[in-house]
């Protein structure tokens, strides 16, 4: 996606200044199966896997505070920072 609309140059930013300083958290078959029943539960269309795969590992990791920009994380009792 950085590459498409961003080009190669931001890519490659992305890849040697930003990812270094990160933590990542990749979904694990937990992660996944939980999302996606928690999507095929809710039944919803407005909201996506991608935001339940979101909830579940906000959820796993113990945080109670997110940034995001997205209001469907303070519906699902997170405190959203401003």
């Amino acid at each position: 996606m950085i590459q498409n609309r961003l080009g190669l140059n931001a890519l490659r930013a992305l890849q040697d200044d930003i990812i270094p300083i990160i933590n990542i958290h990749w979904v694990d078959e937990r992660i996944h199966n939980i999302a996606i029943s928690s999507l095929l539960i809710a039944c919803r269309k407005n909201i996506s896997f991608i935001d339940y795969t979101s909830f579940e590992m906000v959820r796993n990791l113990g945080l109670k505070k997110v940034f995001t920009f997205d209001g469907h994380f303070k519906k699902q009792g997170f405190e959203v920072l401003p």
